[in-house]
This record gives C-alpha cells, structure tokens and sequence, in this order.
C-alpha cells in the first residue's frame, strides 16, 4: 500500500469529510477523492460509505483506520525519541494522573519544574481513567497501583493512605470524635463508592458508612471533598499527601484509615532515553524527597 494514499485515508477517517482532510492536507477536494478511489480499487474493497452528511467508515475501513492510527502513534514516538536525541529539555510531555493528585500535588509544584526548563510544554491529563501508554495515549503517568502492561517502565513513588480530616473551626463548634461511633454526631464528607476511586478509600468509606452516619455529602473526587473539609461542612476521608500543604485540616481518629495505596510513576518502555520523561520524574521524586523530609522535620503533635 502506498504510504501517501494512507496518510489522506487517515485524515480523510478522522475528519469524516473530503473537505475537511483535504483543508488539512493542502489538497484539493478531487485531489483527496481521486487517491481515496485508488487505494479503494487496489485493496478492491470499499472503505467508506457515501451519505449526504459526510463519509462513515464500512467494517474494512475500520480495520485499516485502526492500523493507520497504530502507525501514526508509532511516527509520533520515534519524532519524539528523535527530539530526545538532544541535550536540552524541551517540546511537549503528556502527563496523565488523577484529578485529586494532579490538582493538588502536581500542579501547585510544576512552577519549580518549569523554572528549570522554561521550554517544557506540559499537556496535563486529569481523569480517573487509566490511559494507555503503550498506545501512545499518554508519555508518562503517576498511577494509584502499580501498571499491568509488561512493556512499561516503572517506579514506586511512596505509599498512600485514606483519613479522616477536618477544619480545627469545625471541631471546635462540633466536638473532636474521640470514636468512630461519634461519627454518627458529624456529617460525612466522601466519595461515593461507586465513583472512581482506588478500592482502598471505597472500602474505607464502606467502613465507615456501615455505622448509620445520618448525614453525608457524597463528591466525586477528592478535590471537592477537600472543599468541603475547609469550608467547614463535616469530617472528610482524604489521602495523606494532603496534610503537609494543607495545614488547615487535621487528622482525627488516626486508627481509622485505608489499607496502603502503592503510587508509581510508569512510561513506555521505547521511551525510556527520552530526557523530557527523565527531567519529570527526577522532578517528582525530588518533590517527594523534600515532602518527606519536611514530614520528618515537622514536630510531634
């Protein structure tokens, strides 16, 4: 098959229109409509539907548009290995983590990093929603487990646990728990299980909620639960890594928390000399190095 015909075919799929590649291609409307017809007649099969709204693919149309789009991740990759091939760090990294450790871990640390590498173009992915790496849907994750996929490099970050926490205003109008049975007296702040979720903080909340708590407040990820913690509305279950920059909630009922959440940070194994990849996590372990170390310093309270 010609390389030309199946880079128009592949625009042609993904714009749905003869129009719209041929925009994107610099080509002409017949231009694009004559090479589709010749790939068409040399695979002697039909690739496309014609309806007045736009083209849809047929079932062989699916097939080579998903090899198209395996062979388009694969260019990207060996672009991006190419790049990496020079000394200075730059271009674009795709990070992909959760909401909550994206928001408040990651991005109020990512100054530091672009003080370091001012021409770093970071395109953050924030969904609980576990990418595929290997098929290029993200350059690097930092994952609340440790990744399945065998061609994926790996490194474990620390561990996290699930809490109970709430504003010391808040305790001291409503009363500090003293048992978990108290927390039938307080309104509830979690997510709820059937959201996603690492199934350590579900199981807790399943714990908790197995003793009648009248009132709750359910949220979907624990960025709203922290809102809610600081505006003073209950006793929120928050991960750990919170506490040090948040030093306006505190910790009650330290007894009930999660079972250990293993972080790791993974990236395709055909990635593993990019300097943009090594830059990030040597960045992040850093910042985890510097958290733990202030954990240690912080006195005993």
């Amino acid at each position: 098959m010609d390389w030309d015909k199946l880079r128009i075919f592949h625009a042609v799929a993904d714009a749905g229109s003869l129009t719209h590649a041929g925009d994107t291609l610099h080509l002409s409307q017949s231009a694009v409509s004559r090479q589709i017809r010749a790939l068409e007649e040399s695979l002697n099969t039909t690739l496309f539907h014609r309806h007045a709204r736009g083209l849809i693919l047929t079932e062989q149309g699916e097939l080579l548009f998903d090899a198209t789009l395996a062979m388009n991740k694969r260019l990207d990759a060996a672009a991006a290995r190419i790049r990496d091939s020079k000394e200075e760090v730059f271009g674009e990294l795709r990070v992909t983590t959760t909401i909550a450790f994206g928001l408040l871990w990651l991005v109020p640390r990512l100054p530091k990093l672009y003080e370091q590498y001012p021409d770093l173009k970071i395109d953050l992915m924030l969904e609980e929603r576990v990418l595929d790496l290997p098929m290029r849907e993200a350059d690097v994750a930092i994952r609340m487990k440790e990744p399945s996929q065998a061609d994926l490099i790996r490194k474990r970050l620390m561990s996290v646990t699930m809490g109970l926490y709430a504003a010391p205003e808040y305790l001291a109008e409503h009363g500090t728990p003293q048992t978990l049975d108290d927390l039938q007296n307080h309104r509830l702040i979690c997510q709820n299980t059937t959201s996603a979720q690492v199934s350590a903080g579900a199981a807790l909340v399943e714990q908790i909620l197995a003793n009648d708590i009248p009132s709750t407040l359910m949220v979907n990820n624990y960025f709203g639960v922290l809102q809610a913690v600081l505006h003073k509305l209950g006793v929120g279950v928050l991960p750990d890594y919170l506490q040090l920059d948040f030093p306006d909630i505190v910790r009650i009922l330290p007894d009930i928390e999660s079972s250990d959440v293993p972080v790791f940070l993974a990236y395709p194994e055909e990635l593993r000399h990019s300097k943009r990849i090594a830059a990030f996590r040597d960045f992040v372990v850093e910042e985890l190095f510097e958290q733990r170390k202030r954990q240690k310093d912080q006195p005993d309270s």
